[in-house]
């Protein structure tokens, strides 16, 4: 008898148990990431396990990279016997067995987009089977080859400078790794005076010479492909630089006093073409007189006419005075 209630007493738990597990809600995913090209179709699996009743429902929902589960978008539902696409995604997505009740939850993805990459939740609710996991999270990268990458450079071209190249391309996953080479038979450039981040795409060159000039191309490349771009590098001579302006002042100061000499014999000629100036009635001239004067110098020209027409006469008749006189 005694054994027969330690039995019971310990059945009753045990059995307990059992009949809670069979009512849990267990849903199994890949635990690896997966990764397809652009344009693929994907499919993501989710099994789940527990008694399918009035109540099921499923969701399947998208975490972009970056972004908290609490921030998930729904892709579809399925409850009361229906499906219910929804979102950005519901065009292209369906699930591989409809209705979905036979425990394969299995979401299908047509056409994948770079922006598909990122985590897809598998949520299957099954009240009042609460006791264990019903979510499973899988990570998907939508794999794209590098774009045509843009290639600059900045800093003192110059000899003893220094320059650094850029390398970026817009689009690419997994991220494109970047390298650079110098193209042409240029002698191999001093050890540290070269150095590139593959991560960045930067190319540091140090110390710069004239050797330094030419053709630099980039590759961007991933395991979906790559892509290049180049650009040129002139190296110049800052004493070159002075002695080409020095000469070019020396030209531009040749050039205006040209100019100049060429006005001033212009003006020159010009000048002496131009007729002689006439004199109107008001200018006055340096032999002109004031009004008063010119009328005394006339009345004085007339006086000493009359005389000179008187003296003949006095000098005759004192001349007849004296022959008179002698006789």
């Amino acid at each position: 008898m005694a054994w027969a209630l330690m039995g019971a007493f310990l059945c009753g738990p045990l059995l307990g148990f059992v009949y809670l597990s069979g009512l849990a809600v267990e849903v199994t995913v890949p635990t690896e990431p997966l990764s397809l090209p652009k344009g693929k179709t994907a499919e993501l699996s989710c099994s789940y396990s527990t008694s399918v009743g009035d109540n099921f429902a499923l969701e399947w929902s998208f975490v972009p990279p970056g972004k908290p589960v609490s921030a998930s978008l729904p892709i579809l539902y399925f409850t009361n016997d229906h499906l219910y696409p929804t979102g950005s995604k519901a065009d292209r997505a369906s699930l591989v067995h409809n209705p979905p009740t036979g425990g394969v939850a299995t979401l299908k993805l047509t056409d994948l987009h770079p922006s598909d990459t990122g985590t897809y939740l598998c949520n299957v609710n099954n009240p009042p089977d609460f006791y264990t996991n019903g979510l499973g999270l899988i990570n998907l990268t939508v794999l794209v080859p590098p774009s045509h990458p843009l290639c600059s450079h900045s800093g003192q071209t110059s000899v003893g400078g220094s320059a650094a190249l850029k390398c970026s391309s817009s689009e690419g996953a997994p991220k494109p790794v970047y390298n650079w080479v110098h193209l042409g038979s240029s002698p191999t450039p001093p050890p540290g005076s070269m150095v590139q981040d593959e991560v960045s795409g930067q190319l540091i060159l140090t110390n710069l010479s004239l050797t330094s000039s030419g053709t630099y191309r980039c590759v961007a490349s991933n395991q979906m492909g790559s892509a290049s771009c180049e650009l040129n590098l002139s190296v110049t001579d800052s004493s070159e630089g002075r002695v080409a302006g020095t000469l070019i002042g020396v030209l531009l100061g040749v050039l205006l006093l040209s100019v100049a000499a060429f006005c001033l014999i212009r003006f020159q000629k010009e000048r002496k073409k131009e007729p002689k100036e006439t004199y109107g009635g008001s200018d006055l001239r340096e032999d002109a007189t004031a009004p008063g004067v010119s009328e005394q110098v006339s009345m004085r020209a007339s006086y000493s006419k009359s005389l000179l027409e008187k003296a003949p006469s006095a000098s005759t008749v004192t001349a007849k005075s004296k022959l008179s006189m002698v006789v």
